[in-house]
This record gives C-alpha cells, sequence and structure tokens, in this order.
C-alpha cells in the first residue's frame, strides 16, 4: 500500500506540474539518486565484509561495525548523499551564474549601442565619435529587418523546429551584409564568400538555428525584407560567441544582396578600460545633441539591471541551499539516533573488554571518516553532473566546474558526519555500564 501511494503521488506530481517535462526529469532523477545511494552503501558494506582481515583490533573492528546487522552505513549514506548532492547542485549552479554575468560580461562589453545611424549621417557619426571618443574601439554595420518565408522549400508556418530555433520564426529579424567575417563569429562550415562577389545571395547562418530549422550548406531560405521576397543560398554556418555583446546577427548576407535597399546601421562604443561614468554621461549628452534621431542604449545600466537579477536569483538558491543544508543536518541527526541504541551496547561491551575511551573515540571517528568519504564522493560527482546538465542544458551557459566550492561543500559535510557520530559517541560513553549490561 506504501508503495502504491507513493507511486500515485509521483504520478500525481508530474500530471499536476506546470511542466510535465521537468517534473517527470526531477522524479527520475530522485528515484536514480535513491538507486544509486542504495547501491553505494551496499557496495560499502560488500567490500567491508570482504576485505582481509587487519592485524590493527581496530581497524577490524571498523570494518566489522561497517557491515554487521542493523549498522548505520545505508542511513548515513542515504542521507547525507542526497543532501550533500543537492548542495553541490546548487553551489555550482549559483558559481557559474555569478561568473557568467557578474565576472565575465561587463570586462568585455561594449559601453554604447547606437541605433538607427542614417547611412547618410555615417560619415559624420564617425568623425563625431573620433573627437568625442578618442582612442574607443567603433564598429558599424548596416541593418536591415526580414521575416523568415520558407526554409529549403518550406513555408515558415509548417516548420516544427525545437525552442531553441523557434524564435527566430516569430516575427522579424535584424539581418545585416558583409564583406568579411563578423568579430565574435567563425566559419564552422562551408566557405566565406569572397570581397567581390556580386552573383547570386548567398547567406551566412548561426550554426545551431541552421541545425534547428533543418538547414544545410546548399539550401534556400527566403526571407521577407521591405515587402521584398529575396531568396538566397547558405553558403556557410557559424559559431557566434554571443556573451561579448557585439554586434552579430543570425542572418548575415553577401555584400551585393541589399546593396540598392535603404536602411540604417547599427553601432557600438568601446572604450580601451572600460570607460568612466563621466566619460559616457559626457559622450551622451553629446550624441543626443548631435544626432537626436539616433537611439542610444548605455550598457552598463542593462548590465546593472542583469547583474541585480542574477543576483537575486542566487540569493534565492543561497537560501535553498541553507534550507539543504537544515534538512541535511536534521535527517543526518535523525539516522544517527536510530542507531544509537546499539552504540550504548557496543561502548559498554567494549570498555568491559578494556577499550579505553580515546581509542572508541578514534574507532569510531575513523568509521564516520570513511562513510563520509564515499558518500562525499559520490555527492561531488552527482552534484557536478546535474550542475552540468542545468547550466549547458537548460540555462545554455558555459558549464565551468569550480573546484574551490564544490570541495569545501563535501569536506563540510564530512566535518558534519563526523562531529554529529562524535556527538553521539560521547553520549554512548557516559552511560555506566551496570544499568546497560543489565539490560541486555
Amino acid at each position: 500500500m506504501k508503495f502504491g501511494s507513493a507511486s500515485r503521488d509521483r504520478f500525481a506530481a508530474i500530471a499536476l506540474a506546470y511542466d510535465r517535462r521537468l517534473a517527470a526529469i526531477f522524479v527520475a532523477s530522485a528515484a536514480a539518486v535513491f538507486v544509486a545511494l542504495r547501491l553505494i552503501a551496499l557496495a560499502v558494506m560488500g567490500v567491508a565484509r570482504r576485505a582481509p582481515r587487519p592485524r590493527s583490533s581496530l581497524f577490524r573492528l571498523i570494518l566489522a561495525d561497517l557491515h554487521r546487522p542493523g549498522a548505520v552505513t545505508p542511513v548515513v549514506v542515504l542521507s547525507l548523499g542526497l543532501g550533500l548532492a543537492l548542495l553541490v547542485t546548487l553551489t555550482l549552479i549559483d558559481g557559474n551564474l555569478r561568473q557568467q554575468f557578474t565576472a565575465g560580461l561587463p570586462e568585455r562589453a561594449p559601453s554604447f549601442y547606437f541605433l538607427d545611424v542614417q547611412a547618410s549621417d555615417a560619415a559624420q557619426f564617425d568623425r563625431f565619435i573620433a573627437q568625442h571618443a578618442p582612442g574607443a574601439t567603433l564598429e558599424r554595420v548596416p541593418m536591415l529587418r526580414g521575416r523568415i518565408v520558407s526554409a529549403h522549400g518550406v513555408a515558415a508556418q509548417d516548420l516544427r523546429p525545437p525552442a531553441s530555433a523557434a524564435w527566430v520564426l516569430q516575427s522579424d529579424r535584424g539581418i545585416t551584409f558583409a564583406r568579411e567575417v563578423p568579430p565574435g563569429s567563425r566559419v564552422v562550415a562551408g566557405q566565406w564568400w569572397d570581397e567581390s562577389h556580386e552573383d547570386a545571395p548567398l547567406v551566412s547562418i548561426e550554426k545551431k538555428i541552421a541545425e534547428g530549422l533543418g538547414l544545410k550548406l546548399g539550401d534556400t531560405i527566403v526571407v521577407n525584407v521591405l515587402g521584398r521576397n529575396i531568396t538566397a543560398t547558405v553558403a556557410n554556418l557559424r559559431a557566434v560567441d554571443w556573451e561579448t555583446l557585439g554586434i552579430n546577427f543570425v542572418l548575415v548576407f553577401s555584400p551585393g544582396t541589399f546593396r540598392a535597399a535603404p536602411h540604417a546601421d547599427i553601432a557600438t562604443l568601446t572604450y580601451p578600460a572600460g570607460g568612466t561614468n563621466e566619460q559616457e554621461i559626457k559622450l551622451l549628452k553629446a550624441a543626443a545633441e548631435a544626432f537626436p534621431t539616433v537611439t542610444l542604449v548605455r550598457v552598463k545600466e542593462v548590465l546593472q539591471a542583469i547583474a541585480k537579477l542574477v543576483l537575486d536569483l542566487t540569493t534565492a538558491i543561497r537560501g535553498a541551499s541553507g534550507l539543504t543544508v537544515i534538512s541535511a543536518v536534521l535527517v543526518l541527526a535523525g539516522a544517527l539516533a536510530t542507531g544509537h541504541r546499539n552504540r550504548v551496547y557496543d561502548a559498554v561491551v567494549l570498555r568491559m573488554l578494556g577499550a579505553t575511551r580515546g581509542r572508541l573515540l578514534g574507532f569510531y571517528a575513523l568509521e564516520y571518516v570513511m562513510l563520509g568519504l564515499a558518500t562525499a564522493l559520490f555527492g561531488l560527482l552527482a552534484g557536478s553532473l546535474a550542475a552540468f546538465l542545468v547550466v549547458s542544458k537548460v540555462m545554455e551557459i558555459a558549464f565551468v566546474w569550480l573546484p574551490g566550492p564544490a570541495i569545501l561543500v563535501a569536506l563540510a559535510a564530512l566535518a558534519l558526519t563526523v562531529v554529529f557520530g562524535l556527538v553521539g559517541t560521547f553520549t554512548a560513553l557516559s552511560h555506566k555500564p551496570g544499568p546497560v549490561l543489565r539490560n541486555l
């Protein structure tokens, strides 16, 4: 009945979840972790049972205590391993988010975006920037708006791309044309066109979007620009580093495709040392007066908003980590309490046989260290794998394993196991032998 009730609860949790796929993955992962922890506990007990008998009586006692009937090995491994795996997962997600958004981006991001720079004002705009921001790097490229009409002969409304690529079909996209590979991009399939190419339109597509739309080299794509359908052949695929926050596009056309089309430019400005607030505000005011039709976006303000959002998210993650620690402590304490009576009997009998208090403390400390090390290793591996999947597959950002925080969490869990175990041991050693022996 209990199994059936638990199964119904799991099915109900999946059926009532907002994202059933995510709920199913969570339930399956939790079940897999429980099974893995049970197998690890059995493996520890099996190794202890089959290990050669050491000469030291202390180690013989430790090995026997790990696999004897009523041993706390399964309970400790399960309670500590589950909490530790979750804690390592949350710690690595927190660290990756902070490193990705609050550390990496501001160092390489441009200071300004300039939108709708008219082609007729381009030369004057370049001179203005050179005068008011000497030494800064200006990148300016043409930009038009276009909607994908069809890909490899299939109408856009009939395409069924994955969610990661579906957004490119939902509305007009920014497109451009260029003679050279844009900065922040690299060709990973096909060849870039010659600078003098003026023949049939060619297009370069971001690799993941092309895969999502089912496009390959030589296929055609139709884009509606200014009410006119433009058919272009896929000449190459690009990998784009969007994290630089520089100018880049999913679709880049050969230069002759839109030469006569009316368009505006988009530009970025990057100071060598990042730029100060005084420099940026001064330039912002001067540009607003000189080019009132140009829209200026100060990237630093956007990054500050993103940093606040990420900080709020990581604060929530740390709150969840705190709850995980509290839960793990309570479960571990309960697990050790279940074996307290056996500990009392063992301690009394061993003391009657001549074991000293210090020897018994060393015996139990080494036992908990062995259990903690096996569990900590599992927690590190399982937590790191879970964090990798969440960061790289769900959040779709680069995952970096942070050994410092992960190992620190594992060592803290190990210390927690030893401390709680020894606290219970001190209590067991404080019992007088007489009353305990009479109740054997």
